[in-house]
């Protein structure tokens, strides 16, 4: 498994120094051998792969208002032990959308962040892996009412303003970028 999330980490093209500095503090974690996955909620071990899964469609971005961590944020969900991190987008965009696409639908990552958690179970790390899904925003959305308080499209420019990940304006910065 570290050898496929090297791999995907190599995909990455940084485009900013922070986003640089992540990525190397990514790539050296996961080159260490150290565990990459969650093994028991919330935060064994303390850092651990997650893969976010933006949906994106025409300058906007479909965001969870998350119960957990009470803040708007991309959909995503933890890696499970020998899973290749596009099959979490995968699974997860089923279980938290009901988005279903399959592996080979799910692109390159197109960053990586590693970012402390915030809300009810702050103090742990997350490294998430960054895949854009392009999904149209006016196709129906059964998220998962557990996990959610609910789910919106925003324009980017609103999106980067709101209390979320810290990476998310420099990721829709990027993603425009990329075209």
């Amino acid at each position: 498994m570290h050898a496929l999330v090297l791999e995907q980490l190599d995909q990455i093209q940084p485009s900013a120094q922070n986003e640089r500095s992540q990525w190397l503090d990514a790539r050296q974690w996961v080159a260490s051998g150290a565990p990459l996955c969650r093994t028991a909620k919330p935060a064994t071990p303390p850092k651990h792969l997650v893969a976010y899964f933006p949906v994106v469609d025409d300058g906007h971005i479909l965001l969870v208002d998350h119960r957990n961590a009470q803040r708007w944020l991309p959909s995503g969900g933890h890696v499970e032990p020998g899973e290749d991190p596009r099959q979490t987008v995968v699974r997860e965009l089923l279980e938290e959308l009901g988005i279903a696409i399959t592996v080979p639908q799910v692109p390159a990552p197109l960053m990586v962040s590693v970012t402390g958690t915030v809300g009810l179970t702050a103090g742990h790390t997350d490294v998430s892996l960054w895949y854009p899904i392009r999904h149209p925003r006016h196709a129906p959305i059964v998220f998962d009412e557990a996990e959610f308080h609910g789910v919106r499209w925003f324009p980017f420019a609103e999106a980067a303003r709101l209390p979320s990940d810290p990476n998310l304006a420099h990721f829709l910065a990027k993603l425009q970028a990329a075209g």
